[in-house]
């Protein structure tokens, strides 16, 4: 072996233990070499996740005034939670709020509430004349049939179980499709109210709301 060949082989073993040697003399318990202590990761401090209360502020009077700028009030008000429903119980959506007018609120006027409470506006279409009080949609509580005379056909539908059988046919002799069931008014009902209901198929007919049964 020349002696190029030797030199190199003794420097690398040299070499491998004086690094073995520097790892084994660094400290275990997170110090430096020189006895100074190494940086550690600051604590994180808890945050607090309890909701803040919500403000209290008095509750306009929004009746008479288009659905739309109401709900633009309520929301400069500070309440963020706004529904709407349909005070003739026709059970119809308010799609386009400027087209419907608000006849009564669930929070009374001048009262004072938290902007987390929900406000509720019962409205009708701004051709439409307010009802003294909200229309109650029919209900099978007791397990009889409700008189949907006079109701919307959408109201009736929503009333029964969803596996009820259901037909609805026009009253008229034009024999319409009846399509937009909130448009359509019951004239008869077949079995009649307050029959047990028993699974009972329901047969209705009906016509558009301004046309007479």
């Amino acid at each position: 072996m020349g002696e190029y060949v030797r030199t190199r082989i003794i420097s690398a073993v040299l070499l491998t233990v004086g690094v073995g040697g520097v790892a084994a003399c660094q400290p275990t318990d997170g110090s430096k070499a020189d006895g100074t202590s190494a940086p550690t990761a600051a604590a994180s401090t808890p945050k607090d996740d309890k909701p803040t209360a919500a403000e209290r502020k008095t509750v306009p009077d929004f009746v008479g005034m288009g659905l739309q700028s109401a709900q633009d009030k309520a929301q400069k008000q500070g309440f963020r939670s706004l529904r709407s429903h349909d005070s003739l119980g026709r059970d119809r959506h308010q799609i386009l709020d400027r087209d419907w007018k608000v006849c009564s609120q669930n929070m009374r006027a001048g009262t004072t509430a938290g902007t987390d409470t929900t406000l509720d506006f019962g409205s009708v279409k701004l051709a439409e004349t307010c009802p003294s009080k909200d229309v109650a949609a029919p209900s099978t509580a007791g397990g009889k049939i409700p008189d949907f005379t006079g109701k919307s056909v959408k109201a009736a539908r929503a009333a029964l179980d969803p596996g009820t059988s259901f037909t609805v046919k026009d009253a008229s002799d034009a024999r319409r499709w009846i399509l937009v069931e909130s448009n359509w008014k019951v004239c008869t009902q077949s079995p009649a109210a307050g029959t047990a209901l028993r699974g009972r198929p329901v047969e209705l007919t009906a016509v558009k709301f301004d046309e007479p049964c």
